[in-house]
């Protein structure tokens, strides 16, 4: 019991001993982890400036000869105003964009927005950003020259090695003597990848190259949202040297697949590291790019001045006079839109004025055609049938007459909404609008339509209180005789029985005659 009484402080010196240490490690582990936390956080970005000379973006990507401001493009690539098709979906196809002028910037940044799409699950051949020291403008290595001096990013969507690992992104270096592996899909010299599907997306792609103290680094935004700065880590090479001055290229090829690989716009960025002065920008144009662009405007304000004075000689009237304004001002449309309302307005009552005359001459045609019944009934009928009748017919030739009538009267209040109509048209030409009178004239033009309507609605409902009564009923003709009587019926019924009669007696003879034989 004492020994184990002894051992028991000892024991627990031990456990005290280690708590400490473990306290203590802890604790110094924290405070180097939040050193480098402030020393990290404590780096600024770099600045920023873009570079419109080496950038390309819509909506007024190309211009009119087709041709893309400060870049060239070959082989089967397409410019239009809001992209460039690199490729289109046919087979073999090989297309190149670069720019014209080299970059010299040492720290630099390239945001790349296309779009891969095509038919089939599969797809070929991709595309490749570049930045080489000369201009590769045509070869096997995605459209553009193998051996090159700088570095590629490739977006390759065919998988040639089998390996299922496309669509990927991959980067590769290259001094101009090495070859690409085609066959291996660039993997054997990769300095980076990172396996992304960026065929047939609802958004476009967009990559973000960043290369800033010999570290490139990519960042992918996969299309899945309209989120523009939506990027996620893809790759990222250290100790990365590349050629201080080259250009910049976009290439795409297809082969027994084939894909629409559009690029919408590809904008470059300059950095410089905090602290150091940005390079101003007039320094960036040569001296004699400088004194070529004023020659170039001199010229054209020359031109421009001579054209000025040639027309000041042909048009001695219009010298010192304002110019107009060539846009349409709001009391100018407004106008417009009033004589275009008078237009429509006038020539809907020109139909309603040929109905209404077509509707006349029907009426009158259905009066002629029943005066002359009442003439024909006059003449053949009795004279109790012939006042019934009579009466009759009176009643709808005067409802007859009553709708000539009105149609008359709406007839003359269409004819003189034209006038009217006519007038104010006149007077707006001669003088404008907004005068009284012709204020007067649209408000005289409302209630003649008014009216129209108003008649129109009482003749409809004059016609539907007593339809029977407007309806012409054709006389009741006198009642026939019957064709056969009950006394002929009779007759008929007994000679036919008289004859069936007959007729089995002649057998039933024929039949017995017939018996002595046998």
């Amino acid at each position: 019991m004492a020994v184990s009484v002894a051992r028991r402080p000892a024991a627990a010196a031990n456990a005290a001993v280690l708590l400490l240490s473990f306290l203590s490690t802890l604790m110094f582990r924290g405070g180097v982890a939040d050193v480098a936390v402030n020393g990290s956080g404590s780096e600024q970005p770099p600045h920023r400036r873009f570079e419109y000379k080496y950038s390309f973006k819509g909506p007024h990507l190309a211009q009119t000869d087709g041709s893309i401001p400060f870049w060239i493009h070959t082989g089967n690539a397409i410019p239009s105003t809001d992209q460039v098709r690199i490729t289109p979906s046919l087979r073999s196809q090989r297309g190149t964009v670069w720019t014209k002028n080299r970059v010299d910037f040492e720290h630099w940044e390239a945001e790349v927005t296309f779009r891969v799409s095509g038919r089939g699950r599969m797809g070929a051949d991709g595309l490749a950003v570049w930045f080489t020291t000369s201009q590769g403008l045509d070869g096997p290595v995605y459209g553009a020259a193998d051996q090159w001096n700088g570095i590629g990013i490739f977006f390759d969507s065919f998988d040639n090695d089998g390996k299922k690992n496309n669509p990927a992104i991959i980067v590769v270096g290259n001094n101009g003597n090495l070859v690409y592996d085609h066959q291996n899909d660039g993997t054997t010299q990769a300095l980076g990848t990172c396996l992304r599907d960026f065929r047939n997306k609802p958004y476009p792609v967009r990559a973000k190259i960043t290369y800033y103290k010999k570290t490139m680094t990519i960042m992918i935004n996969n299309g899945f949202t309209p989120d523009k700065e939506d990027y996620e880590f893809c790759t990222k090479v250290d100790n990365m040297v590349i050629p201080s001055e080259g250009f910049f290229g976009i290439s795409a090829a297809t082969g027994g697949l084939a894909d629409d690989h559009d690029v919408l716009s590809f904008l470059l960025f300059r950095l410089t590291e905090p602290g150091q002065q940005t390079p101003p920008v007039e320094s960036e144009i040569p001296k004699e790019e400088k004194d070529k662009y004023q020659e170039e405007f001199q010229n054209f304000q020359q031109e421009l001045d001579k054209k000025k004075e040639e027309y000041q000689k042909e048009h001695p009237n219009v010298q010192g006079e304002p110019i107009d304004d060539v846009y349409e001002s709001v009391n100018d449309r407004e106008i417009r839109q009033v004589f275009e309302g008078q237009n429509r307005i006038h020539l809907e009552i020109k139909q309603l004025h040929r109905q209404l005359a077509m509707i006349l001459d029907e009426q009158r045609r259905y009066v002629s055609v029943i005066t002359d019944e009442i003439s024909k009934k006059g003449a053949n009928t009795g004279s109790g049938q012939l006042e019934s009748s009579g009466q009759q017919l009176g009643s709808v030739v005067a409802t007859q007459q009553e709708v000539l009538r009105n149609l008359n009267e709406l007839r003359n209040s269409f004819y003189e909404s034209l006038k009217q109509i006519g007038s104010a048209q006149h007077q707006g030409n001669a003088g404008g609008i907004g005068t009284y009178e012709t204020i007067q004239h649209f408000n005289d033009i409302k209630e003649h339509l008014h009216l129209v309507k108003r008649d129109m609605e009482h003749l409809v409902q004059r016609n539907a209180q007593n339809p029977a009564d407007k309806v012409v009923k054709c006389p009741e003709m006198p009642p026939m005789p019957s064709c056969l009587s009950t006394i002929h019926f009779a007759i008929f019924v007994v000679i036919q029985s008289v004859l069936f009669f007959c007729y089995v007696m002649y057998k039933s003879q024929q039949e017995a005659a017939a018996k002595k034989f046998f």
